[in-house]
Formats: structure tokens, C-alpha cells, sequence
């Protein structure tokens, strides 16, 4: 057993009881281990044994299936084995307490996929992607982080570093030479493989930024004066009633949140405290709350009633929304005021919005109409094209407008900037690496030395 990569272990499967229960472990030269667990067998590699799991009494603790991975082939690349057994809580810590007495460790949080990237079984956005698998909120996140975790969003990645390593090669090379570096790079057209190049970004961000809306999904507000009818859309969203409704002013006195899916996109909709002033203790802190939730969200929905516009209730809401916050502008109780229900001209609109909606929360009239323009509010393009897309993090979306930044950079540069467009070409190499983990700074050199003859 290693010192520095001691063995770890940890139940696997869900707390509660189940019909079986899964406790891994992973390190160097487990099969002792697993003899003593089994009284005594020799698992085979990648083969099912069914044995009694023995304490340190020689009695048994539970019977089951070991399952022994020999490294490297493992999800770890060290040794791992799998104990499945009965999944009582009781008996789980039971077995895990026993693989504690021979040696093991308890893992931390994510420990198995960190020792996989670092032993170069995943690279960092496949491990990212595991994560993402299992907390995965719709059927078109679950499929995009598969595919995540099988490597197709790092195939992206490896292809554009694959090209900014090439360009860098050419530009690099000339730098020994700077009487021909010019009619070297023309020839070899850098020009128009960094605008290639540039295109192929483009179209990988692009995805990424899709791919990040369904993962992270959008925080959509509700504020308005007090009674406009904020808690019964929110209801109607929901298809629940998950807020109380009354015409008391202030029903409302705290945030209240619910989560729907609108086209596989997770919206989280909070439901907030009627801004306003109060000598109310527990309604103030509701209002400190609500406004906490304004200053997070992507979209408010901004509530009127019609009959009355902007009262000095809504225009004091309205002076304290945070500057380029989207905002939809709806008009409820349509079915008292007789407006039509409809996604009307942003002309019409009183609060600055871009969008003006009329509609019923009680009937649920123009509930459709809603749904769809916050999708367009967030860019969202439809489910059917998130085959094509990428579970994208905040940190690659950052990596990839970093590398786009750098690329546009070295456009910018003239013919007598040659040491200056080759270090942004380095810098966006190096933003796309972090996606990956790939952090070698000197992995250009023998790109450079097995490509090139410069002595020729």
C-alpha cells in the first residue's frame, strides 16, 4: 500500500435502505484485501464471486457479489474492488467499518474520479462530467453529459489545441529568421488557418453556451407590487399550489422557490416578497431576501395589473432592479380586463422590458406564450438540437472567451509583431488546456523538433 495513495473506500450507492447496497474501494494491491474480506478466495479479475463478506471474528457480516478490478483497468487505474451486498444501512456500515480495520481510509467527496483524472484515466472535463451525470436534471442533460464523459466535448478541445500547436509551430519556427519570417507566413498562410481556426472556436462556444443553460438552467424572479398576482403565476407555472394566495397584502413573506423544466431546460422560479416598506419584522426579512434573489436571477418577470400601469409601488421596484437584468413585462388578470392574450409589442411596454405579455395566471391563459419567451430570453435553441451540444461549466465557458479573446488579439497583430502573435496564440492554447487539465508548458517543443527541420 502506498503512502503517498493510501486505499480508500466508501459506499457507493444512495443513503437509506435498498435491495443492494455497493461499498468500493481503490488502491495499490488490493487482493490480499479481498481474500480476507472472502475467507480466503481468490477473486478473478473482472469476474463475479459470489462468498460471504467475513468481520474480523471470522463471522460473517453479509453474503454478495465481489467484484476485483485489477490495475490498470479499473475506473481508477489502481486497484479497485466492489462488495456488492444487502443495502441496510446497518449492515453497509458494518462493511465498510471492516474494510476500515484493514487498512482502508474513508474517501473524501469526488476522491475515486480524482484519482482516476490524475492517474490519466479521465482527463478534467470527463471527470467534471461524472458529476454532472448524476445530478443531471432533464433526459437532454443526462445525454450530454454521457457524451461528455465518453469524450466528445475534450475531442473539441484537443482538436483546437491540435491546431494552435500547428499555427504556433509555423509562427515559432520563424522567429530564428526573422528576414523571411514574412514570406514564410504568407506562404504558409497563417492568416487564414488563425481565421479557420477562429471559426471552429466559434462554433465550439457556441455549443458550450447552449450546453451551459441546460445544465445550469435560469433563475427567473417574480417581482411586483404587492397583489398583482405573483404567488398564482407562480402556481400556474408549477402546476401546484405551492404558494399561499389571498388578497391580503403580504401574504408573501418570504421567497418561495419551485423548479420546472420548460423544453429540457431547468428554470428555477422564485417567488418574492411584495417589495415594499413595512414595519413588519418577519416581512422585512423576506423583502432582504427577495431582493438578494433579484440581484441572482437571469429574468424577472415583472407583474402589473393592467387597470392600474405603473403605480409608485411598481416604478419604486422597477429603480432598484439591478442595470441589464432581462425583463418580460406581464400583464395578468387578463381575464378580468378583457386584454387579449398575446406577446405584444415591446412599444407597449411600461417597465422598460423587451417583451410584453398578456395573460391569465387563474386560467392559465397565456401560460404557453411565457414559457417560450424566457426560453428565448436565455438564447435557448430547442431540445432537439442538444445532441450537438456540451454540458458546459462556468470555467470552460471562461476558458473558451479567454482563448477567443487571445485569437482575436492576434488578428490585430501586423507583419513586425511576430513575437507578439505567437505569445497570444500560446495564451489561447493555454486557456483551452485548462479545460482539460492539460497544463504541460513543454509539450510545443517536441511538436517542433519532430515536425520540423530546421536546419534544412
Amino acid at each position: 500500500m502506498s503512502a503517498s495513495q493510501p486505499t480508500i473506500a466508501a459506499i457507493a450507492t444512495a443513503p437509506g435502505r435498498g435491495g443492494v447496497g455497493v461499498i468500493r474501494l481503490s488502491g495499490k494491491n488490493l487482493l490480499p484485501l479481498a481474500q480476507t474480506l472472502s475467507g480466503g478466495k481468490t477473486p478473478k479479475p473482472r469476474t463475479a464471486l459470489y462468498t460471504d463478506f467475513f468481520g474480523s471474528d471470522g463471522q460473517p457480516i453479509d453474503n454478495g457479489i465481489l467484484l476485483y478490478f485489477a490495475a490498470p483497468a479499473s475506473f481508477t487505474g489502481e486497484d479497485v474492488i466492489e462488495l456488492q451486498g444487502h443495502g441496510g444501512p446497518v449492515v453497509m456500515d458494518m462493511l465498510l467499518s471492516r474494510c476500515l480495520e484493514l487498512g482502508a481510509r474513508m474517501a473524501e467527496p469526488g476522491e475515486f474520479t480524482k484519482r482516476a483524472f490524475l492517474n490519466n484515466k479521465l482527463d478534467l472535463a470527463q471527470a467534471e462530467s461524472v458529476a454532472d451525470l448524476i445530478d443531471a436534471s432533464s433526459k437532454s442533460a443526462a445525454r450530454m453529459a454521457l457524451r461528455s464523459l465518453k469524450g466528445a466535448f475534450s475531442q473539441h478541445i484537443h482538436e483546437l489545441v491540435d491546431d494552435l500547436i500547428t499555427l504556433r509551430m509555423l509562427v515559432e519556427a520563424t522567429l530564428d529568421f526573422p528576414e523571411e519570417d514574412i514570406d514564410f507566413l504568407e506562404a504558409a498562410d497563417a492568416r487564414g488557418k488563425l481565421q479557420a481556426l477562429q471559426g471552429r472556436l466559434k462554433t465550439v462556444l457556441a455549443s458550450a453556451e447552449q450546453g451551459a443553460i441546460l445544465r445550469e438552467g435560469m433563475n427567473v424572479v417574480l417581482v411586483g407590487a404587492p397583489n398583482v398576482g405573483k404567488s398564482s403565476l407562480l402556481n400556474a407555472l408549477a402546476g401546484d399550489d405551492i404558494a399561499i394566495v389571498t388578497d391580503i397584502a403580504g401574504t408573501t413573506r418570504d421567497t418561495v422557490r419551485e423548479q420546472i423544466t420548460l423544453d429540457g431546460v431547468p428554470v428555477h422560479i422564485i417567488d418574492t416578497a411584495g417589495l415594499r416598506e413595512t414595519d413588519d419584522v418577519v416581512e422585512q426579512i423576506g423583502i432582504e431576501r427577495s431582493r438578494k434573489a433579484v440581484t441572482e436571477a437571469d429574468v424577472a418577470l415583472i407583474l402589473i395589473d393592467p387597470r392600474e400601469g405603473v403605480n409608485a409601488k411598481t416604478q419604486a421596484i422597477l429603480n432598484n432592479l439591478p442595470e441589464g437584468l432581462k425583463k418580460i413585462e406581464i400583464h395578468n388578470k387578463a381575464d378580468l380586463t378583457g386584454e387579449p392574450v398575446a406577446v405584444r409589442s415591446d412599444d407597449l411596454a411600461q417597465t422598460g422590458a423587451d417583451t410584453v405579455i398578456s395573460l391569465s395566471a387563474k386560467t392559465g391563459a397565456g401560460l404557453d406564450l411565457l414559457k417560450h419567451a424566457l426560453l428565448q430570453e436565455v438564447g435557448w435553441q430547442g431540445e432537439s438540437e442538444s445532441e450537438s451540444l456540451f454540458l458546459a461549466r462556468s470555467r470552460h465557458l471562461n476558458a473558451l472567451h479567454e482563448a477567443e479573446a487571445e485569437l482575436e488579439n492576434a488578428a490585430l497583430c501586423d507583419n513586425n509583431q511576430i513575437e507578439l502573435f505567437a505569445e497570444h496564440l500560446r495564451l489561447a492554447q493555454n486557456a483551452c488546456s485548462e479545460i482539460t487539465g492539460e497544463f504541460t508548458a513543454d509539450d510545443l517543443l517536441g511538436v517542433i523538433f519532430s515536425r520540423f527541420c530546421i536546419g534544412k
